[in-house]
C-alpha cells in the first residue's frame, strides 16, 4: 500500500508558551509529580473502536510543547514518515502530523490512528479532557510511542509517567556525547537488527527514578562512555524500553535529542521496531524483564528431624527430558549429626551422598539411591575439613531409553588412610526410571584417578555434554590455599609424606595430572570412553621427552570448577571457577582473588596458578624459602618449574578469560610495565565490568537459555533471554547473579560480555528467597530450577531446598487476532 504525504496542522503557541516557560523550567526536568496534579475525567467514557485504527494504518505524530518548538520535530515528522512510506508493503503507514491537541477529544478522528507518536518538547500541553482522551485511547488498546523530550511532557501527570515509564532527573546532562549503547534485547523488531554496541552521539538523560524491573529494557547507555554527570543512574541506565500499558503498548527512547539523530539509518531501524509493534503490525514481548512477572517457589520441604527425606548437602543437580529433577548431596550429614576426624578410625570422614528425584508432575520427592563416600569431616581448618564426597551429576543422552546416570564421586572404599590419598572416580549407573531407584549394582567406573585429602579444599565436580557425546568433566586443583597468603596456590614446600597439597603447579599447572582441568571424554556403551580429536593434549606427545600429558585434558589451568555447562547449539563451553583468598592486590604477589567465568571455544590454558583474569602474572617463589619472590610469570609463554611438577615444563600459552571480579569491583586492570606487568595498585585499578564486585566469593556457572516452542510450557521463560548465559555466585550480596550477552565476534578469545542484566529479583536474593545459590537449570519446559544450599555448611538444613523460577507474564502483544495486518504476523 502506498502512503500519501503526511498532513501537518499547526495551532501556534508562542506567546503562552513563553509566559509558562519560566515557570515550568524546574518542573520539566525534576520528575515529581507537583501539588498540582489535577483529576481527570472518566476515560472508560469514550466511544473509541477497540482496538484503535484497521488495517489501512495510520500514525499520529503529536508535537505541542510549552515552550518553543524544537528543531528535532521537523526531522523527526520527516523520519517518521519515511519510515512508513519505505520497507515492506505490509509495513507501511500513513502519517499525520499536528500540534492541536483537540484531537485527543474528537474519538471519531482519533480512533483511526493505530499508534500516537508523542514527538514533544516537554511541558503541560494537554489538558484533563485531552489527557482522559489519551488515556481512552491506549484503554482501547491504542499504541503509544514517545520520544526524547515526551518524557518532560505532562510533568504533573501521574498516569503519563506510567505511560513514559521514568521522568528525566534534573542533573541531566545537556551537551551532545557520543556513547556506546548496549542492546540486549535481539528479538524485539525495534533492536534485532541493531549492533550489539552501538556507538552514537545524542544527548542522555539521567533519570529521577530508575525504570528498570518495571519496564522492559531494550537498550541500555553505558555510562562509561560518556560523562553522565552528578546525576548519573550507574551501571544499570535504560535508554529506550517498552510495557504493556493501560490496555494498550507503550515504547519510549530517550534517544532523538538531536536533529542529525533522525537521519541515521539504525536509528530509523530502531523507530521503525517500536511503530511496528506500537501500530499492530508486529507482535513483541515488551514483558520479559518485568520483575512482577516471574514467580520464584521452594518446590520441596524441610527435612523430617533426623533425616534427609528430601535433600542432601546440595551439590548439583540435572533435568531429566521429561521434567524429573535429579539432585545430589554431597555428603554431610543432618546438621549436628556428628561426624569423625580421627585418621586413625576407619570411618575417617565416611559420609552419604544421596540422589534425589523430584517429579513435577506429582511433585513427590523420592531418595533414589545413596553412595558411602569419603566427605563427611565437618568444619575447620583447612587440614580438617573436606570438599570431597558425591560432586557431579548428569544423565547419558540416550537417558529416555537406557536411564543411564553418570556420577562424579569420591568413594570412602577408595581411601588409603596412611598417605591420605582417596579415589576420584566418573561411573555410571542405571536408574529405573518407573520407580526413580538407582541401580547401586550396575556400577560401571568409566574413569578414576588420585587425589590428596590431606588438607582441604576445591574438589570441583560439574559435569556437561555438547552435541557429540562428548562428556566434560570440572575437576578441583585439590590443594590448600592457606600457605601462600591468597595469591597464587604455588608453594611447593608443604606436603604430606612427600605429597605436596599447597602446589597447584602440581595439579592445576601440570600437564600430566588430572586436578585442576576441565577434561573431554567420549563414553562408550560398555562403560570404557574414548578420546574426541581437539583435546589439548593427546597423551603421546613426544615433547621433553614423553609420557608428560593427559589426552583427557580439555582445559588446564582451573581452580575450582564447580559448575560447567556446554551450550548445545553452539558447543561452546561455560565455567566458572573459584579463586584465592587474597582480599586486595599486592604489587609483590600480583591480583586479589579473582573468580572467573570463561566462555570456552576450543582446547586451552586458562592460567592458574600461573596468571588470573585478563593475562594478570603472579610472582614465582624461590626455593628454600618460598616467602621470598622471584621474577613474574610469562602468560604468553608459562614454565612449570614446580619440583612438584611430573608434566611439561613448557605450558601452552594462556588464554583470557571472559568474567573476572574481586572484592574490589569486576574486572580489576591496571597500567603495565613494558614487560607488560600490571602495576597491582588499587587506587590505579579500573574495573571493565562495573556491574559486578565481589566480597566473598564462589562462582556458580549456569546455562546458556535456548528458547524452544516445540517443549515450552505455559511458564517458560520468554525467548527473550534466548542465548544469555546465566552466571551467579553462591553468596548473594554485592556478587553476581546476572544474565549476560556476549559477542559472537570475541567470545572464547578473552572478549568482556556486551551487556548483563540482574537477576536478583526474579531469582529473589535475601531473607526468604535464595541466598546460597548452588546450581541451576533450566528445564525442557523452559522453567528454571535452583538448588539453594541452605544456611550452614557441610551440612543441610531447613533451608536447603530445591526452587522453582517460571514466568507468569503470558504471550506476546497484541494478541494475534488483534494485528492491523495478518501478512506481518
Amino acid at each position: 500500500m502506498q502512503s500519501a504525504p503526511h498532513h501537518r496542522s499547526r495551532s501556534r503557541r508562542g506567546a503562552a508558551a513563553a509566559l509558562m516557560a519560566g515557570a515550568l523550567a524546574a518542573s520539566l526536568l525534576s520528575g515529581g509529580t507537583a501539588a498540582m496534579a489535577r483529576p481527570l475525567p472518566d476515560p472508560k467514557a469514550s466511544a473509541l473502536p477497540s482496538p484503535p485504527g484497521g488495517k489501512n494504518v495510520k500514525v499520529l505524530v503529536f508535537h505541542a510543547s510549552a515552550t518553543e518548538e524544537s528543531p528535532t520535530v521537523d526531522a523527526g515528522i520527516e523520519a517518521i514518515e519515511s519510515i512508513g512510506l519505505t520497507g515492506p508493503a505490509e509495513q507501511r503507514f500513513k502519517t499525520v502530523a499536528t500540534d492541536d491537541a483537540s484531537v485527543f477529544t474528537n474519538d471519531k478522528r482519533l480512533g483511526t490512528f493505530n499508534a500516537v507518536v508523542f514527538l514533544t518538547g516537554g511541558g503541560d500541553v494537554l489538558d484533563p479532557e485531552q489527557e482522559a482522551g489519551l488515556e481512552a485511547y491506549l484503554n482501547a488498546g491504542g499504541g503509544f510511542l514517545g520520544i526524547h523530550d515526551a518524557a518532560r511532557t505532562e510533568p504533573y501527570s501521574d498516569w503519563f509517567t506510567g505511560l513514559i515509564g521514568a521522568r528525566p532527573a534534573s542533573a541531566s546532562p545537556t551537551a551532545v556525547q557520543r556513547a556506546v549503547v548496549e542492546v540486549p534485547d535481539r528479538s524485539h523488531p525495534a533492536t534485532k537488527d541493531l549492533p550489539l554496541e552501538w556507538k552514537r552521539p545524542d544527548t542522555w538523560f539521567n533519570w529521577a527514578s530508575n525504570p528498570t524491573g518495571k519496564v522492559h529494557t531494550v537498550a541500555k547507555v553505558r555510562e562509561s562512555s560518556y560523562q553522565p554527570g552528578s546525576g548519573a543512574n550507574g551501571v544499570d541506565h535504560p535508554v529506550s524500553w517498552c510495557r504493556d500499558y493501560a490496555g494498550g503498548r507503550s515504547f519510549y527512547t530517550g534517544m532523538g535529542g538531536t536533529v542529525e539523530s533522525f537521519a541515521e539509518t539504525d536509528f530509523r531501524d530502531h523507530l521503525r521496531g517500536a511503530l511496528l509493534w506500537t501500530t499492530r503490525l508486529s507482535r513483541a514481548d515488551c514483558k520479559a524483564t518485568i520483575d512482577a512477572n516471574y514467580s520464584a517457589v521452594r518446590v520441596t520441604q524441610p527435612n523430617q528431624p533426623g533425616q534427609q527425606d528430601q535433600i542432601g548437602e546440595p551439590h548439583g543437580m540435572v533435568v531429566a527430558p521429561d521434567g524429573r529433577v535429579l539432585y545430589i548431596g554431597r555428603g554431610g550429614g543432618v546438621n549436628g549429626a556428628p561426624v569423625v576426624t580421627d585418621w586413625n578410625n576407619p570411618d575417617i570422614g565416611k559420609g552419604i551422598g544421596q540422589i534425589h528425584v523430584y517429579d513435577p508432575a506429582t511433585k513427590k520427592v523420592t531418595l533414589a539411591g545413596a553412595l558411602t563416600v569419603f566427605g563427611n569431616k565437618g568444619g575447620g581448618d583447612e587440614l580438617t575439613k573436606v570438599e570431597e564426597g558425591l560432586l557431579g551429576i548428569e544423565l547419558d543422552p540416550g537417558f529416555e531409553s537406557n536411564g543411564w546416570v553418570y556420577l562424579h564421586y569420591t568413594p570412602h572404599s577408595g581411601l588409603d588412610r596412611d598417605k591420605q590419598i582417596a579415589e576420584r572416580r566418573v561411573s555410571r549407573f542405571t536408574l529405573d526410571r518407573a520407580t526413580n531407584k538407582l541401580d547401586l549394582a550396575s556400577e560401571k567406573v568409566l574413569l578414576k584417578w588420585p587425589v590428596q585429602v590431606h588438607s582441604c579444599c576445591h574438589a570441583g565436580g560439574g559435569m556437561a555434554w555438547d552435541s557429540k557425546g562428548n562428556l566434560y568433566i570440572a575437576t578441583g586443583d585439590n590443594n590448600s590455599s592457606g600457605f601462600s597468603d591468597g595469591y597464587s596456590g604455588n608453594n611447593p614446600q608443604p606436603n604430606y609424606k612427600g605429597l605436596s597439597f599447597a602446589d597447584a603447579r602440581r595439579t592445576a599447572g601440570n600437564t600430566n595430572n588430572l586436578n585442576g582441568k576441565i577434561l573431554r571424554i567420549h563414553p562408550e556403551p560398555d562403560g570404557t570412553y574414548t578420546l574426541p580429536e581437539g583435546n589439548l593434549f593427546t597423551g603421546k606427545e613426544q615433547d621433553e621427552g614423553g609420557g608428560k600429558t593427559r589426552g583427557e585434558i580439555y582445559v588446564m589451568g582451573v581452580r575450582n570448577p564447580a559448575r560447567i555447562s556446554v551450550d548445545k547449539k553452539t558447543d561452546i563451553l561455560y565455567a566458572g571457577w573459584v579463586g584465592p583468598d587474597a582480599g586486595a592486590p599486592s604489587t609483590t604477589w600480583g591480583p586479589a582473588k579473582y573468580d572467573t567465568f570463561a566462555a570456552i571455544t576450543k582446547a586451552g590454558n586458562h592460567g592458574w596458578p600461573f596468571c588470573m583474569g585478563n593475562k594478570q602474572p603472579y610472582r614465582d617463589r624461590n626455593l628454600p624459602d618460598p616467602s621470598k619472590p622471584l621474577g613474574w610469570y610469562d602468560c604468553n609463554a608459562p614454565k612449570n618449574e614446580s619440583p612438584n611438577n611430573d608434566g611439561l615444563v613448557n605450558l601452552p600459552p594462556i588464554t583470557g578469560n571472559t568474567i573476572w571480579y574481586s572484592p574490589q569491583g569486576g574486572a580489576p586492570d591496571f597500567p603495565r610495565n613494558s614487560a607488560g606487568v600490571p602495576s597491582y595498585k588499587n587506587e590505579e585499578a579500573t574495573y571493565l565490568l562495573p556491574w559486578l564486585k565481589g566480597g566473598g566469593q564462589a562462582t556458580m556457572d549456569g546455562p546458556v537459555y535456548r528458547y524452544d516452542a516445540a517443549t515450552a510450557g505455559a511458564e517458560a521463560w520468554p525467548q527473550y533471554w534466548d542465548g544469555k548465559w546465566f552466571v551467579g555466585d553462591f553468596y548473594d550480596a554485592d556478587n553476581p547473579r546476572h544474565a549476560v550477552l556476549t559477542d559472537p565476534k570475541t567470545v572464547g578469545k578473552g572478549g568482556l560480555p556486551v551487556t548483563a542484566e540482574s537477576l536478583k529479583k526474579i531469582v529473589p536474593v535475601g531473607q526468604g528467597g535464595i541466598r546460597n545459590l548452588m546450581d541451576w537449570k533450566f528445564a525442557p519446559d523452559g522453567s528454571l530450577y535452583v538448588l539453594d544450599y541452605g544456611r550452614g555448611f557441610f551440612t543441610s538444613d531447613s533451608q536447603s531446598a530445591l526452587w522453582r523460577v517460571t514466568y507468569t507474564g503470558g504471550a506476546a502483544t497484541p494478541a494475534a487476532k488483534d494485528l492491523a495486518r495478518k501478512a506481518a504476523q
